[in-house]
């Protein structure tokens, strides 16, 4: 049946004025003011089924580049299916310092609550990678949190983590994605803070998980609001979800991915013990883990790991130093070593194929932290900048932001030879966007030689200027 978008028009009274706001169901509504008197706004979604009758769960995403509806579109859809409210905050940035963004996010806290109907002790954060790390920070600063969903990334830190005002930890990754073998170690260390967490893991890199995977993490939170007695049992949505879950076991057992399968199973054991006996599910793991398959396949991940924590030791070491020497001419090694990545994608070990995406995921996340820091200092290391753009274009050869930082830079210290080597590289990989090439920043004089024009009509057919030859 087609779904039409319902209209909800809520009188809305805040501390320092009041506004009528018309908030459509089922759908984002962006751009809402916090106050009249403060510039900041944030993106806010109700289910379809949204009423005024009864208290709302609530989880706040993060961005760390303010795109509050952006963030929101990713949760929508496990939000609408599982009856949540969310609200992402338009001015939240990695450039401000945590307690501003905690500034920022007590007031959109405050707002979202004196204008929604929401539950009390069922307010949660959310987000994905440096967005979910500072969501996991928000509960020790702002009371009443009681739970994280962190999408590619561990928590901030584990020393502010304190078991006076612990929250629920549910973390979701992929297997090839750079931060898994820290996620791995995390659920441990938070197990032995007694900190109540769980671990989704799927079938990916470094992206967003599915609607499944988000869906599953609101179904824990609101179990587990259910086991704390903040809202009633609901035999039904239990037995649906414990069905639901216990297929999804036995489809990774079926695929053969019994390591998947086994970090499920405990989690769907510790999440439904206060409802359900689990016995035979405590049963079903010891067999899972004494199965020829699970041994093996939990052997060979573990010697990856150690083959992969010493190839990241060298990736760090490598960098600092090529950082502080400005080593133009270890370039050549990183071009070698994605070389030797590119090779663990023709592994015939599974494991291995996701180590060497694991590797460049790393290493690509290792430059950008280099250059936000470098870049955040009060006197910016240009050389160092320079060098970490350069090799960006190796590591990651597809994002042409860096080659158009690269030609940009060299032409301004007149060095055309570096500028048109890496325009032909860029154009090479297959940029096509001759108008902010021709707009480029400090290429006036470039843009005129008949060497750039001949690049250009050589990969994109026409050049804006004629070759004049001489």
């Amino acid at each position: 049946m087609k779904r039409f978008l319902l209209f909800l028009a809520l009188a809305v009274a805040f501390t320092s004025h009041a506004q009528r706001l018309a908030l459509k169901k089922g759908t984002i509504t962006d751009g809402i003011k916090v106050n009249d008197t403060i510039p900041e706004t944030f993106a806010l979604y109700l289910p379809s089924n949204f009423d005024t009758s009864k208290k709302w769960p609530v989880i706040f995403i993060y961005d760390m580049k303010g795109r509050g509806k952006q963030a929101l579109s990713m949760f929508a859809g496990a939000a609408e299916e599982e009856d949540y409210i969310l609200a992402a905050s338009n001015n939240i940035r990695d450039s401000l310092s945590i307690s501003q963004n905690i500034m920022i996010s007590t007031r959109m806290f405050n707002a979202v609550s004196s204008m929604l109907p929401i539950h009390t002790k069922r307010s949660y954060t959310g987000g994905f990678s440096n967005g979910a790390r500072f969501a996991s920070l928000v509960p020790t600063f702002i009371k009443n949190v009681q739970g994280v969903i962190s999408c590619g990334a561990t928590v901030a830190n584990t020393e502010v983590l304190s078991s006076k005002r612990p929250f629920q930890f549910i973390g979701i990754v992929g297997n090839s994605d750079f931060n898994y073998p820290e996620m791995l170690a995390l659920e441990k260390t938070l197990n032995k803070l007694r900190f109540p967490n769980q671990l989704l893991i799927f079938e990916g890199e470094h992206q967003w998980p599915t609607q499944e995977y988000l869906s599953m993490a609101m179904e824990f939170f609101t179990l587990a609001s259910m086991a704390k007695g903040d809202i009633p049992n609901d035999r039904a949505f239990i037995k649906e979800v414990y069905e639901k879950d216990l297929v999804q076991v036995n489809n990774w057992v079926t695929s053969q991915k019994p390591l998947i399968a086994n970090g499920l199973l405990d989690e769907v054991i510790d999440v439904f013990r206060p409802h359900l006996n689990v016995d035979s599910l405590a049963n079903s793991k010891k067999i899972l883990k004494r199965s020829k398959l699970f041994k093996a396949q939990n052997r060979d991940q573990n010697a990856v790991f150690f083959k992969e924590t010493l190839i990241k030791e060298d990736y760090t070491y490598y960098l600092e130093e090529d950082i502080l020497t400005y080593n133009y001419n270890n370039l050549g090694w990183w071009n070698y070593q994605m070389e030797e990545l590119k090779k663990f994608d023709k592994s015939a070990k599974v494991f291995e194929r996701q180590m060497g995406k694991r590797l460049k995921g790393y290493v690509n996340a290792l430059i950008e932290d280099n250059i936000d820091m470098i870049g955040a200092e009060r006197n910016v290391d240009q050389e160092a900048l320079f060098f970490l753009w350069m090799l960006k274009t190796i590591t990651d050869s597809n994002d042409f932001s860096y080659y158009l930082k690269v030609i940009s830079e060299s032409s301004k210290m007149e060095d055309y030879g570096t500028a048109l080597f890496y325009l032909e590289e860029l154009l090479k990989n297959g940029y096509q966007n001759k108008k902010e090439l021709y707009n480029l920043e400090n290429t006036a004089l470039l843009r005129i030689t008949p060497q750039f024009n001949e690049i250009v009509e050589k990969y994109l057919k026409e050049a804006r200027y004629d070759i004049i030859d001489e």
